[in-house]
């Protein structure tokens, strides 16, 4: 862009800080926001936001999609998500998953799966996925479903037990680990999505320009290798196919929230 570029991590409310300070910024394209599918519907599901999670953001371009992990402490007696499934029916109510919030990805991604799997487990949420993770470890949850990159080193080193994989292909650092697909529940498809959004009103020229320039860069194979090395493949939209692409995953999941009947805290 021929501009210096300032990264500020504003931590804090599963992103409703950071996502509140850009709605509010200048529309002119020099402050934008990259979030994921977990901060919107988080933003959707606050009690109290001074921003409007649709109105208030301009899509500009989705960046990349990641990979989730459902990973199980290794003292539950499965291998693979069939002998995972038929365990929690045989013991409903009595395993516990971790999330990073609720009405984050994990949440909602382990709810389509109870779903889909007619499974009943207790959710117990962190804050944060770190925690959730270290829950996971010390056996105090039996399940997570989160970013396959925090779980293949303790899929490595049998601290936990991998059972499957979101995408259409398995991962090349877990490649004994089966997608959710090859499992059996193709349905439990779940995107980990990053995208970058702009103030709404940003000049559509504006939009377009850093749309083109997200674009152009993630074909470079250095951007490509570094998005690899973190689980997640480069994606690149014009901003109309990316808005698109938020509504029907807005849509999606508001369905997952509404089907479980989850409420914000």
């Amino acid at each position: 862009m021929g501009q210096p570029i300032v990264v500020d991590n504003r931590v804090g409310a599963t992103g409703l800080i950071a996502m509140e300070l850009v709605a509010k910024a200048p529309a002119d394209g020099y402050t934008v926001i990259v979030f994921n599918v977990g901060h919107m519907m988080s933003a959707h599901l606050a009690r109290k936001v001074a921003f409007n999670p649709v109105k208030d953001f301009a899509p500009v371009s989705l960046m990349a999609n990641g990979t989730s992990m459902l990973g199980v402490h290794p003292s539950l007696p499965v291998k693979n998500l069939r002998e995972f499934v038929a365990h929690a029916k045989a013991h409903p109510g009595k395993l516990s998953y971790a999330s990073g919030g609720v009405g984050g990805i994990q949440h909602l991604a382990t709810e389509l799966l109870k779903r889909e799997a007619g499974i009943d487990i207790v959710h117990v949420p962190y804050k944060g996925s770190g925690p959730g993770t270290l829950a996971l470890i010390s056996g105090q949850v039996q399940v997570f479903l989160t970013n396959a990159l925090a779980l293949i080193p303790m899929t490595k080193s049998g601290k936990v037990t991998g059972l499957a994989v979101t995408g259409n292909k398995r991962m090349n650092a877990a490649p004994d680990i089966p997608t959710f697909a090859e499992a059996g529940y193709p349905s439990v498809d779940i995107d980990l999505w990053q995208g970058m959004f702009a103030p709404a009103g940003t000049p559509p020229a504006v939009i377009d320009k850093l749309s083109k320039a997200i674009a152009a860069k993630l074909r470079t194979p250095d951007v490509a290798r570094v998005l690899e090395a973190q689980g997640a493949e480069p994606a690149g939209s014009t901003p109309a196919e990316f808005g698109r692409f938020v509504q029907k995953e807005r849509e999606r999941w508001l369905k997952v929230v509404r089907d479980a009947k989850i409420t914000a805290e």
